[in-house]
């Protein structure tokens, strides 16, 4: 079969974007270490999940009986889903199966399940997966999958991007374990931000830095060809409520006076003490590692914080933001003011939104910083 409609996919936003074998076992070995018995008797279900492409399935179907894993569910959507994009073609694992229907190809999604050792070898692994053909086209808000969703004990799975806060919020709704990927800014979100405050949600295991590499099926959306394979990096991130070690080490510490002196920051910093907001009663920290460890108050830093929050060393008290949903700004500034300081940087007429972050007064103009975080020091 051939590709489908190649022209609209390349005018399509590509969700599809398939993670490595390497570092789905690089994360999913950090819960592990830190309990060993995390995944014993658990039902797993990989929805957004395509095992004849996706290396989620077979990683599990193949740490089945190590994991001591119940029952492993994946779901893939149609290609024709709104989800899918444009990229599918039937691979021989379907089309020489009995069961190969053309007509639902296309039309439906595909579930696969493992519980058992089908084959009789004397192992579970991913020769035992068996499959059918969904009702549906594989959508997680169907009733069809909401019922997977309600029988598993946790969710892992690489969502559809575009679909990031709609997937999260499936998974609350039903008060699930997880281990997903998303957007690095997915942070920022409303709808995911106070999961992180709450403690209900962290950060994954694989640090932040440098983005993810994935396995892309869009030809014209390639970054690096690596052993043969179109690769696509993204600032993407591993999210979970599930404890591993990681989330637990303190981040080492300097006075604010040796920050100003010793940083590898300093040139940066190059001042006598930290700048104080004009809106929020908090500090400006530009950089994670110049945290200070001798200050009381509320800190504004970088959103790359949250890949080193531990919640015994630190307090998320809100975030730099325009709605002021944790009230904590103190100062609302005007249109005339934001329109005043448009002009008084860029020396032209325009608005300077300073109500969407923390605002510093830096040789007599008013300037906004980057996206913050607010945290304190746990007492």
């Amino acid at each position: 079969m051939p590709n489908i409609n190649l022209q609209d996919a390349k005018r399509a936003k590509n969700d599809e974007f398939y993670t490595q074998f390497r570092d789905i076992e690089k994360e999913i070995s950090a819960y592990l270490d830190y309990d060993p018995e995390v995944f014993r008797d658990k039902v797993i279900l990989l929805p957004c999940d395509d095992p004849e492409w996706s290396n989620f399935t077979k990683f599990f179907a193949l740490s089945f009986e190590r994991f001591g894993l119940k029952k492993l569910i994946s779901t893939s959507f149609a290609a024709d889903s709104k989800h899918y994009k444009s990229y599918y073609e039937p691979t021989l694992f379907e089309v020489r199966d009995p069961q190969f229907d053309p007509s639902k190809t296309t039309k439906n999604g595909k579930i696969f399940t493992l519980t058992h050792d089908k084959t009789g070898d004397g192992k579970v692994n991913v020769e035992d997966l068996e499959w059918s053909y969904l009702e549906g086209d594989g959508d997680f808000n169907s009733n069809e999958v909401k019922k997977l969703r309600d029988e598993a004990d946790i969710i892992i799975t690489n969502p559809p991007f575009s679909m990031f806060r709609e997937f999260l919020a499936w998974i609350i709704e039903a008060e699930k374990q997880c281990i997903i990927t998303g957007n690095k800014n997915c942070v920022t979100y409303k709808e995911v931000f106070p999961l992180f405050k709450e403690n209900r949600m962290w950060s994954g295991r694989t640090e932040w830095s440098g983005g993810m590499w994935f396995e892309t099926k869009n030809p014209d959306d390639v970054d690096k060809v690596i052993d043969g394979v179109n690769m696509k990096n993204v600032s993407s991130i591993w999210l979970t409520n599930i404890d591993h070690g990681r989330r637990h080490q303190p981040l080492p510490l300097m006075t604010m006076q040796d920050n100003l002196r010793f940083s590898k920051h300093k040139e940066i910093l190059n001042k006598d003490s930290y700048e104080y907001y004009e809106n929020y009663n908090a500090i400006e920290v530009p950089f994670t590692d110049s945290i200070p460890s001798d200050f009381d108050g509320i800190m504004g830093v970088p959103i790359s914080f949250l890949d080193k929050y531990s919640p015994e060393q630190f307090e998320i008290v809100g975030m730099c933001e325009n709605e002021d949903l944790y009230g904590l700004k103190t100062k609302v500034y005007t249109t005339a003011e934001c329109k005043k300081a448009y002009l008084d940087i860029f020396g032209k007429k325009g608005t300077y939104d300073l109500n969407a972050s923390g605002v510093v007064l830096r040789e007599g103009l008013l300037k906004k910083v980057y996206q913050r975080v607010l945290i304190k020091h746990k007492k």
